[in-house]
C-alpha cells in the first residue's frame, strides 16, 4: 500500500515515515499543499495522512481541492487543533478519520490499516487464500498454520497481490505500491521480490504466475 505524507515537521515526518516503512507500506513525503495537490494526480495513492497547519495553505484547503476534483482517496486529518469545530470541519469536507496531536505512533498505525482496509472494501483485517492466512493488523502471515518469514517488501507485495487474488496486478501498479519515491530501487528489483515470495510459498501455497507483458497474478485456483 503506498501514503502519501503532507506534513512540514521535519522531525515528525522522518519518525512517521521511518515507522510505516518499517510496518510494509511504501510512503511518499511532500511538505506543501501544492506538492500534495500535485502529486496525488500523478500517483495512486491509497491513504493520505495530511497535516492541517502547512506552510502554503491549510490542509483543509488542500482536502477541499482534493475532493472537488473527484479524488475518493481516504485521507487522515492530523492536526494540533483540538476544537470540536475544526474536527466538524475536516470531517465534512470529507476527511475519513481525525487525530490530534500528539499521539501515539501505535494508535495512527492503527487507524491507516483501518483505513485501507475500508478503502479496499475489506472490512476485516484477515485475508485468507486456501491455506494462506495474511492477517494485516497482527502484522503476521501463515500458510497452512507455519508462519512466514517476510521481509518488508515482500509482505508488501504480497499484499497487493492477495487483496487483487485472481486479477492481475500490473508491474507499474505493484512498483508503485512497494517503492516510494525516494527509495533507491534496481530495473529487477520487483522480480527479485517477487521470486523470493514465490520460495516461501512453495511447495503447497497459491501461486503467483507472470502474465507475460502484462505483470502478476496470485492463482486462486
Amino acid at each position: 500500500m503506498r501514503i502519501l505524507l503532507i506534513e512540514d515537521n521535519a522531525a515528525l515526518a522522518r519518525g512517521l515515515t521511518a515507522s510505516l516503512r518499517a510496518s510494509g507500506f511504501a510512503v511518499d513525503h511532500v511538505t506543501h499543499g501544492v506538492a500534495a495537490l500535485e502529486e496525488s494526480e500523478l500517483v495512486p495513492y491509497n491513504l493520505m495522512i495530511l497535516d492541517v497547519g502547512l506552510p502554503d495553505m491549510s490542509g483543509f484547503d488542500v482536502l477541499k481541492r482534493l475532493r472537488q476534483r473527484g479524488a475518493t482517496t481516504p485521507v487522515l486529518i492530523l492536526t494540533a487543533r483540538a476544537a470540536l469545530t475544526d474536527r466538524v470541519t475536516g470531517l465534512d469536507l470529507g476527511a475519513d478519520d481525525y487525530l490530534p496531536k500528539p499521539f501515539e505512533p501505535a494508535e495512527l498505525e492503527a487507524r491507516v490499516r483501518a483505513l485501507l482496509r475500508r478503502g479496499q472494501g475489506q472490512a476485516a483485517p484477515a485475508l485468507t487464500l486456501g491455506g494462506l492466512v495474511f492477517d494485516r493488523s497482527a502484522g503476521t502471515a501463515t500458510l497452512h498454520g507455519r508462519p512466514l518469514d517476510l521481509r518488508r517488501r515482500e509482505w508488501s507485495v504480497l499484499e497487493s497481490l492477495m487483496i487483487r487474488a485472481g486479477k492481475v496486478v500490473t508491474k507499474e501498479r505493484l512498483s508503485a505500491e512497494v517503492f516510494g519515491h525516494d527509495e533507491p530501487v534496481g530495473p529487477n528489483a520487483l522480480e527479485v521480490y517477487v521470486g523470493r515470495l514465490r520460495k516461501k510459498l512453495e511447495p503447497d501455497g497459491p501461486t503467483i504466475r507472470t502474465i507475460r507483458g502484462l505483470g502478476y497474478l496470485l492463482d486462486v485456483s
